[in-house]
């Protein structure tokens, strides 16, 4: 059954965004986006999307009923508390809700409380980094190094020895200023995979798994980045697997929820570690990942829209999840220079007219110059995503796309979707 034809905003101005606002378009919805990119068709720049009282005039001016949310961003500030009693809902959890991405150290304290299978970790604040490096000593120099608060993917701070751990605090100081608290972790080993789903507090319907690849160098070496690119679905994430996600993470995350009283109907996103002694949860995050959304969204054969309904009108559980045959690999063409605080931009963007046939290009960060020139505007430029029979023949579409899309300066990872397969205890799987 085709969903019914409606005006929505979708707030954001990345390539998920542009993801998200292909298939919703797809699914038969007019999508304004919110301010949107220049390669994302009805973009509105003129509209900030952390302004309330403007989208609200835009939506009432539009007549859109619904209003998906990208970032985390909107929701952190509380987005949908502002809009809860009108007639226009919001696709996202509440201001409360989305602590379990906006505070990692709440988050860590609500994995606690329900028994969600994750690390140890230790509290600390800005005024106790002597304490802390006292920790990361005792730990050898093997910990993960966690800002509390929202800091767009790069702060978290990965570490193998106590050099990286003393000079991950010190960066901590140096890019985050006045007070703040962070979390010490210990560093787990074995595969990360993202498994994201859409909830409404009690059902949840799973996308199909995925791997992002978070740090910006080849063999995941260098600084983490919001993720260079990703691939789904995960040929190692078995039905087994699955089943010990679902009992040591996914479970106890919706009773927690369900017992804390929670309004959340959106993304839940389960960033997970598949260690030695079984899945752990390295994080959550409360909306659609990116660069995990250039693969989903290509790889869906349901109704987003469909979806999303079923998730705000209570009858998600009777939905069913269908994905469309072979693998999706989506590469980050990013500016050079990127992670660092500044860099270059501005650079014309030539070769996207002459893409290979079963690959898509996801507008990231890029803008229209005075003269009309489609060029870079951010770090993470482009995502170009390929679809192919499996996992192979899909990284190979995807690099070839990359070899004839260039603009100054252009940077890849080389192995995306290129990681060896895992060996897998049987106490990882059971």
């Amino acid at each position: 059954m085709t969903p019914p034809i409606y005006t929505l905003l979708l707030l954001g101005s990345g390539a998920r965004e542009h993801a998200l606002a292909e298939k919703l378009t797809r699914d038969g919805a007019t999508v304004h986006v919110l301010p949107g990119n220049a390669g994302i068709p009805n973009s509105h720049p003129d509209v900030n999307p952390l302004e309330f009282e403007a989208v609200k005039a835009f939506a009432q001016a539009h007549e859109a009923k619904l209003i998906v949310v990208g970032p985390e961003a909107p929701l952190a500030a509380g987005i949908t508390d502002f809009f809860a009693g009108s007639d226009i809902k919001v696709f996202g959890p509440t201001r409360a809700a989305a602590r379990l991405e906006s505070s990692k150290v709440w988050s860590k304290d609500f994995m606690r409380r329900h028994g969600v299978a994750t690390a140890q970790s230790w509290q600390y604040r800005s005024d106790s980094i002597a304490a802390a490096r006292a920790k990361a000593a005792e730990l050898g120099g093997h910990v993960v190094v966690k800002y509390d608060g929202l800091a767009a993917g790069k702060g978290v701070y990965v570490c193998s020895s106590l050099e990286e751990a003393e000079a991950a605090l010190s960066e901590l100081q140096t890019q985050f200023t006045g007070w703040f608290s962070f979390l010490l972790e210990e560093k787990l080993t074995g595969p990360e995979i993202s498994i994201i789903g859409l909830t409404d507090g009690r059902e949840i319907k799973l996308l199909a798994t995925s791997q992002d690849h978070k740090q910006l160098l080849a063999g995941d070496q260098g600084p983490n980045t919001g993720g260079m690119g990703a691939y789904c679905p995960v040929p190692f994430a078995n039905d087994n697997v699955l089943a010990a996600i679902r009992r040591d993470i996914i479970d106890p995350t919706l009773r927690g929820l369900q017992n804390e009283q929670f309004a959340f109907h959106g993304f839940l996103y389960f960033g997970i570690m598949l260690t030695p002694s079984g899945p752990k949860l390295l994080e959550y995050n409360v909306r659609l990942g990116d660069p995990e959304a250039e693969v989903l969204l290509p790889a869906l054969d349901s109704s987003l829209l469909k979806l999303i309904e079923a998730t705000l009108d209570g009858t998600l559980a009777k939905q069913t999840v269908r994905q469309r045959p072979g693998a999706f690999v989506g590469v980050v063409l990013a500016s050079g220079g990127y992670p660092a605080p500044k860099f270059p931009t501005g650079f014309p963007i030539i070769g996207l007219d002459n893409l290979p046939a079963h690959v898509r290009a996801y507008h990231g960060a890029t803008r229209l110059d005075a003269e009309g020139r489609l060029v870079t505007n951010g770090g993470r430029v482009l995502v170009l995503t390929a679809h192919g029979p499996d996992l192979e023949a899909a990284t190979a579409l995807a690099y070839e796309a990359c070899a004839r899309v260039t603009f100054q300066d252009a940077y890849y990872r080389p192995d995306i979707a290129q990681r060896p397969a895992p060996v897998l205890s049987a106490s990882a799987v059971n």
